[in-house]
């Protein structure tokens, strides 16, 4: 099966799908590294980091995918792990300090970007 590669351009770099994944869930952690540890917090942490980091995991897998079923499949995942990055996100964007809304925000912003890149993708590939 073929790599899809989906590119967007930053300055004069150009990252390809998996690299904007990676950056994706790289930029959640740093970001969940400045909240405070309350009860709450790190139960959304730790969905959080699932979810952002299952994103990219699973658009790996579907580069390697062994069919157009399996890739399907695992975009598909990768569209629900980026959705629910956007949910997480909201909730912790919501139940903290304002110092952290527009670094969330910018991150829920990414995250639903993802989201309509996998359904894309799910559209032309089925």
């Amino acid at each position: 099966m073929n790599k899809i590669l989906i590119t967007k351009t930053q300055g004069n770099k150009k990252y390809d799908l998996e690299e904007r994944t990676y950056l994706f869930a790289k930029n959640v952690a740093l970001f969940c590294k400045k909240l405070s540890k309350t009860t709450v917090n790190i139960e959304y942490i730790k969905q959080l980091i699932r979810s952002s980091g299952s994103t990219g995991a699973n658009y790996i897998e579907a580069n390697e995918a062994l069919s157009r079923k399996d890739f399907l499949m695992r975009v598909k995942i990768c569209r629900k792990e980026a959705k629910e990055s956007a949910y997480w996100l909201r909730l912790v964007i919501d139940t903290n300090a304002d110092s952290f809304q527009n670094e969330g925000l910018a991150l829920e912003k990414e995250s639903i970007e993802l989201k309509k890149i996998f359904s894309s993708i799910i559209g032309k590939s089925s």
